[in-house]
């Protein structure tokens, strides 16, 4: 829905290895996790603090240019994703090619050998690229903005009420291939991993199941939010 959200915890720790298991209990909890329930303590407090301080700030802390940093690193690990399958492509194929698997195969077994994959193409990241860097400018513009001029209240209200709303520029308004409901462009669920996060999910997926004219449509529709994103952040000394 286009809504901030963090999450909070403490780690850092041996996680313990018993999650999911028999032993994942209040007991283990209690005597070895968190015994006199000190650490769950620190935490609401801190939680508390967090909500406290986002709720009374004159000025939302709001950090578009981390959002533009770590955006950008996904888009350098999608670069190398397709790099990579690239490089496993040609090395898997050559070794069909000089007839490895045939050859290391169990005799008694009939097994066929794999086929070779097709070649990965080069997809074009520019459309990304540029979009990032419109984001980074605007970032930078309204970060200067904010820190060297103050504003008056009712302005100040009106910048607060935007900044909370601009992630609502980073959906997508089909939502995510096969599963329209996820409509953000940078944070979904896996569609095979379930919880577990996949950043530029519709980028990431399509390269990781190697369609590459989906891939290809996403990048430019991800593209298409981050420059949405761009020109709402400019807006916002502008309204």
């Amino acid at each position: 829905m286009g809504i901030p959200s963090f999450n909070l915890g403490f780690g850092g720790e041996d996680p313990g290895g018993e999650y999911h298991s028999i032993y994942d209990s209040y007991d283990d909890y209690r005597r070895f996790k968190d015994p006199g329930f000190e650490y769950g303590v620190a935490l609401a407090k801190t939680a508390g603090r967090v909500a406290l301080r986002m709720a009374d700030a004159p000025a939302l802390p709001f950090d578009f240019s981390s959002f533009y940093k770590t955006v950008n690193g996904y888009a350098a690990e999608l670069s190398g994703l397709i790099d990579q399958s690239r490089e496993n492509t040609a090395l898997v194929n050559e070794i069909i090619k000089e007839n490895h698997y045939s050859n290391a195969g169990d005799p008694t077994a009939r097994l066929l050998a794999p086929t070779s994959r097709d070649e990965v193409p080069f997809l074009s990241f520019s459309p990304l690229q540029n979009a990032l860097r419109s984001l980074e400018k605007a970032t930078n513009r309204l970060s200067d903005t904010l820190s060297k001029h103050g504003l008056s209240p009712a302005v100040q209200d009106h910048v607060n009420q935007a900044l909370y709303k601009a992630e609502q520029q980073l959906l997508s308004e089909n939502g995510l291939p096969r599963r329209p409901w996820y409509r953000h462009t940078i944070y979904a669920p896996g569609f095979y991993t379930g919880y577990g996060v996949k950043t530029m999910p519709g980028i990431r997926e399509a390269i990781e199941q190697r369609n590459w004219k989906e891939a290809q449509e996403q990048i430019e529709i991800t593209a298409a939010a981050l420059k949405r994103l761009s020109d709402y952040l400019d807006s916002i000394l502008r309204g």
